[in-house]
This record gives structure tokens, sequence and C-alpha cells, in this order.
């Protein structure tokens, strides 16, 4: 049998998508994190008339379009209040990429990169593919991420720690106050902080903060159109971060990438320069979503948290409750594939619409009560 590499054989299928092909065709999907909105009509005609007037025949530059560049860093600056130069963008192949290339430019061999547990799944492997040792930092009570337990945890091998809020599996969002101490020891310990902000336009309580408001160079940001706009399937992302930085990262794009998909780029722009309506209407059904799903699992006996922000809930659940779930017809996923401190919790998403998740909640009480 031929030679697999070191790295590849430290990872191994994500145990989301092993959840979700275990499962029967008929199942309620409550383990993907898909919206299920359509993408924005203003950018799909923009990727059909860039299509037909041969704007997309060619690569692009390795960063992107100028005109995407431009967008993303208006949105930075409406959003954030952060202003951040086209230039130290590169549009990628989703947040996916974004993730994998602050990794590769910034992690060497056995170097440490902190990571929340439970966190989001590619943390754990993005590191080990780079060739770093993934340290898991467990949350508080409350699922947040606190940050003096990260200043515990780094030694003179730490590279980076990632910060995720809102978070994945979580639906937790992290204060102003942690948002500063996360940047301070960033500056102070001269190691980079890894945001990934994907979930950033989808907050309930509380606000949205990024630690590239309190420091510039030793922050990277990832985020992209994926969840924003309901643009999974397009694949396009963005990192941006100090112009070095950048410039490293795009070494590691130019030759993996080469650039984004063009006709996602040019639907990128316009869902980002467009009306943002469609993004506060997402965010209104899931808040919604959120205190249905809350509800219901506090009616089946379940103790969760109420997420603040993005589209998840990680309530505690009993042994076994998440087999009685799958064998009922509902996808769930437990929360041990999120990391060793995610045990005895299983995450639900609710991008899916009100009615499933009604008849979800009405199977989720019935796996409860078996498993009692």
């Amino acid at each position: 049998m031929t030679h697999f590499s070191d790295r590849v054989e430290r990872i191994s299928i994500s145990g989301i998508r092993e959840v979700f092909e275990a499962a029967g065709a008929d199942a309620i999907n409550l383990g993907l994190g898909q919206p299920d909105f359509p993408t924005p009509d203003h950018a799909k005609r923009a990727a059909v008339d860039a299509i037909e007037a041969g704007d997309t025949d060619a690569y692009t530059g390795n960063k992107g379009v100028p005109e995407l560049r431009e967008a993303i860093a208006a949105r930075h600056e409406a959003d954030l209040g952060v202003s951040v130069a086209p230039d130290d963008v590169i549009a990628t192949a989703g947040g996916s990429e974004a993730l994998h290339l602050a990794m590769e430019a910034h992690v060497d061999a056995g170097e440490e990169v902190l990571i929340p547990d439970p966190g989001f799944v590619a943390y754990d492997a993005l590191a080990k593919l780079a060739g770093g040792e993934p340290v898991p930092v467990p949350l508080r009570e409350d699922l947040t991420i606190d940050p003096a337990a990260v200043e515990d945890a780094i030694t003179d091998d730490t590279a980076a720690f990632v910060v995720n809020s809102p978070g994945n599996p979580t639906g937790t969002v992290s204060s102003e106050a942690d948002v500063r101490e996360f940047a301070r020891i960033a500056r102070e310990h001269d190691v980079l902080c890894v945001s990934d902000e994907v979930y950033a336009p989808f907050v309930f309580d509380g606000e949205h903060r990024s630690p590239l408001e309190f420091e510039r160079d030793n922050v990277v940001v990832v985020d992209a159109c994926s969840k924003r706009y309901s643009m999974t399937g397009w694949r396009l992302g963005w990192v941006t971060g100090a112009s070095e930085r950048v410039e490293r990262m795009l070494r590691v794009h130019q030759y993996v990438q080469a650039c984004a998909s063009a006709p996602a780029q040019f639907a990128a722009e316009a869902a980002l320069s467009g009306p943002q309506g469609v993004v506060d209407e997402m965010r209104e059904a899931y808040e919604r979503r959120r205190d249905l799903v809350v509800s219901g699992l506090a009616d089946a006996g379940l103790e969760c948290p109420t997420p603040q922000g993005a589209f998840y809930a990680m309530p505690r659940v009993p042994e076994g409750f998440v087999d009685e779930c799958i064998e009922r017809g509902v996808i769930v996923v437990p929360g041990e594939a999120f990391g060793e401190h995610g045990a005895g919790h299983a995450r639900i998403s609710y991008a899916a619409g009100e009615d499933d998740l009604r008849d979800a909640l009405d199977l989720i009480a019935e796996a409860a009560e078996a498993v009692r």
C-alpha cells in the first residue's frame, strides 16, 4: 500500500459528516449548519451577468477582484468601524480555506495552536495539517471562551490561539471585555489570534465585537458569505490582517487555490454591497427559532444555555440520547465530535424551518424520555 503522510494520518472524517451519512434520507437534519434561505436574488443575478459578459473566463488576481476586496473592506468599516485596506484582503474558497491559510502561514512543525473545546471541528484538523499541535482549552460553564484559560495555556511553543464568536457549536457570544482581553493577550505574548467571525451577523443578545478593533498586528480575521448570505455552496470567504501576514498567507493561497471562483466573487461583491435587509430577516428568523428550540428543550427536560448568536444550541444530554434521536429520524451531533469537553452535550442546528423544528422537538422529547 502507498505510504500516507503523518499529517493526514493524524486527522479523520468530521464527526458531523459521519452522523449525517448514517441517517436516513427522510430524517430531519439538525446536524449541518446549512441555512434554509435562498441566496439573495441580486447576488445570483450578478454571477449570471458576469458569466454572460465573459468576466469569469480567466483567473482573477490571486487576492480576488478589486471590487470584491473593496466591498469586504467597506463591510468591515460599516459593521465594526475598523478600517481595512482592500489590499489586505484575500478572497478564499470559503471560510475553510481562510482558516487553512492562517494555520499554514503561521504554524511551524511542533508549535502549539490553542483551540476552544468544544469548538469547530476544523480547528483541530487544520492545526495538525500545518504540522502543529492543537491544545484544547476548556470553555467556561456557560460555554464561552475564557481569556484567562487561554492565557494560562500559552507556552514558549504557542504560535496561535483561535477564538470564535458567535460560536460554533455553542451559540455563545464573547463580551466586549473578553474580546479586549484576547487582543491584549495576542499583543503582550506576541502570538497570533485567529478570530473566526463567520457568524458575526447573527447576534441576538449583546453585540459582536472583533479583536481586530483593539489589535491590528497580531490578529487575523476569517469571515465568509456562507452563513451571512446563505451562500454555503458558492464557497466564498476571506481573510484579513496586517499586510505582512496577508502577504505570507497569499504565498500559500496562490499555490493551493490560485484564486477564488470568479462567478462567486461577483456574487459576493453584490451581496456585500447590496441591500442588507436579507441578513436582518435571517437574524430575526433565527432568533424566533432559537426561542422555539430553547423552550422545546426545556419542555423535554434538557438543560441548555440560551444561545446568544449563530444558529446552534448545545444542551446537556443523557448517555444514548444522540442514538435515540437518530433512531427516531432526527440528526443531531454528539458533543464529543467537537472535543473531549463536549462529551455529555449534543449540538442542535436550528437553521432548519420552524415546522421541521417543531416536529424534531417532539421526537427529541421522546428520545430524552427513552434514555432517562
